[in-house]
């Protein structure tokens, strides 16, 4: 350890050396306001969609439902197809988008992809603000959807990469803290907007989120491209340079040469996206899916969707489901603090398997007072009940923010080698876009459905994950991102037999067979 910085131990002994330089600092932040963007995204519908105006012009059934007691169920108000889909088309544009987002991160580079994604978000926040209609207002929510998804492919790589091994989950996760402040921001404006009379507050709600777009933009104008990229892209002396710059040292070599290795490796793969089936390259995919299918069934988002709707449903007033909604935000943010200064420390396994148990029993205890008190069209939850519903919401809530929100996208970005890392991030992306289109889309519908139910479906699904993680899912805390397949994979009890190339595999099928036995069947 030289000059304030601190040394990585890698493979065979080599050393990188590096600070924390006040570059990878403020390019990391910078980053990763792409986040604020998302989380902003995220929360503000849910505000809107509980505000009479909005209702009233866009979706008005659903306004009739709200305004005429023991017309439907108190699970059933707000069940509507179109207002469903108002949320989830952001979520299914983003999903198409990550595509052509992962070949802009691979030719183009990280940098020039969040500045596509910000561009997006820019034109996508006018449309929605000044929308006259349910068209104009869903086009504007489809280009939201494009920058989404050019932002969740772009900043998770670029965190990973720019970020010294060491401290590269607590920067990563500054993602997902900016997703939470995003969150809490929108909240805190709708509560604020809904108060305004005229009708119009929702505009404001939904044209503030032009604040995060511009920052995102301008991040993207001022930070560094990453030394991976850049070498990836055949850029060597810039790479070098902006590696020195970034690690704020001259022995920056050995580091150097493992990317340009790397790169080198990369470039002899023609198809990443083929690539990404090959057998050694199997675990880095399953377990980058399962992670992205098990944080949407944690349920977490339709729960920061529709927070001020699930507590209009069970008998908060208007304002008091916001004031509520804000609560949970704000413990979003605090608990994502906690990752931040954890996980580096505590490692991504403990995380996930402690918050397992929180989520579980919270989502149990909800369902079972929900039952007790909430039926179809009388609710008899006290307001000293509210407060305990609302108290094992943030309970839940805050388990998730230091856990499967943050480790979700930070596991995936620094597992996959450099020759298919653009490819498994789209894949990545594009699953829990997929999956999150699914919940904001059958959210409400559920609730109607299920009832009270839903809380216990989604408390199956934390239990069969934490079991998944505890099975299956290694741990990658201060690892070099270049060395995962050596230090990880290869000393996993399971994946470690994937660890093979299909040409080997053969060459071994045949000797095997030669000498009248299977040798595969070991591996």
């Amino acid at each position: 350890m030289a000059g304030g910085g601190f040394s990585t131990s890698g493979n065979g002994g080599t050393h990188f050396e590096a600070k924390i330089t006040p570059i990878v600092i403020i390019s990391c932040i910078m980053a990763a306001t792409g986040g604020l963007m998302f989380g902003y995204d995220v929360g503000v519908s849910g505000g809107v969609t509980s505000m009479d105006p909005f209702l009233k012009k866009f979706f008005p059934t659903v306004y009739k439902r709200t305004k005429e007691p023991g017309l439907d169920s108190n699970y059933c108000k707000y069940d509507n197809q179109g207002l469903q889909l108002f949320t989830s088309s952001l979520y299914l544009a983003g999903l198409t988008a990550t595509f052509f987002a992962s070949y802009t991160t691979r030719k183009l580079g990280r940098r020039l992809t969040m500045l596509i994604a910000g561009c997006f978000f820019i034109i996508g926040v006018v449309l929605n603000a000044a929308a006259q209609d349910l068209a104009m207002l869903i086009i504007g929510r489809i280009l939201l959807g494009c920058g989404v998804g050019f932002a969740n492919q772009a900043v998770p790589l670029f965190l990973s990469e720019i970020a010294p091994t060491r401290i590269r989950g607590g920067l990563n996760i500054l993602f997902q803290l900016n997703v939470t402040i995003g969150i809490l921001f929108a909240n805190l404006v709708n509560y604020g907007t809904a108060k305004i009379s005229g009708g119009w507050g929702w505009r404001l709600s939904l044209g503030l989120a032009g604040f995060p777009a511009v920052l995102l933009t301008l991040g993207a104008l001022l930070v560094v491209e990453t030394p991976n990229s850049l070498i990836e892209r055949g850029y060597l002396e810039e790479g070098k340079e902006v590696l020195r710059k970034i690690r704020g040292t001259d022995n920056i070599e050995p580091e150097f040469l493992e990317l340009v290795e790397a790169s080198r490796v990369a470039k002899q793969v023609k198809h990443p996206f083929r690539n990404l089936l090959q057998r050694k390259n199997r675990p880095q995919l399953i377990i980058s899916v399962a992670l992205q299918i098990f944080q949407q069934f944690t349920g977490i988002n339709a729960i920061m969707f529709y927070a001020p709707v699930l507590f209009s449903t069970l008998g908060f007033g208007n304002s008091a489901a916001l004031y509520s909604a804000v609560i949970t935000g704000a413990v979003n943010v605090l608990s994502t603090v906690v990752s931040v200064y954890s996980v580096d420390k505590l490692g991504r396994r403990v995380l996930l398997l402690e918050a397992g148990v929180q989520m579980l029993l919270s989502q149990i205890i909800i369902a079972i007072i929900l039952g007790i008190k909430v039926t179809d069209h009388s609710d008899n939850l006290s307001h000293g009940w509210g407060i305990f519903v609302v108290v094992m919401i943030c309970t839940y809530v805050s388990a998730f923010a230091w856990s499967w929100g943050p480790l979700g996208w930070l596991i995936p970005s620094e597992t996959f080698p450099l020759e298919t890392r653009s490819a498994g991030q789209s894949v990545t992306v594009c699953v829990n876009l997929l999956f999150t289109f699914v919940m904001a889309q059958a959210f409400l519908s559920m609730l109607c459905h299920l009832k009270y139910g839903i809380f216990l479906f989604f408390s199956g699904w934390i239990f069969v994950m934490s079991l998944f993680v505890f099975f299956l899912l290694p741990e990658t805390k201060n690892v070099p991102i270049e060395e995962m397949t050596e230090r990880v994979w290869k000393q996993h009890w399971l994946w470690k037999r994937f660890m093979v190339d299909e040409d080997d595999v053969d060459i071994i099928k045949k000797n095997g067979h030669a000498n009248g036995y299977d040798p595969t069947s070991r591996l």
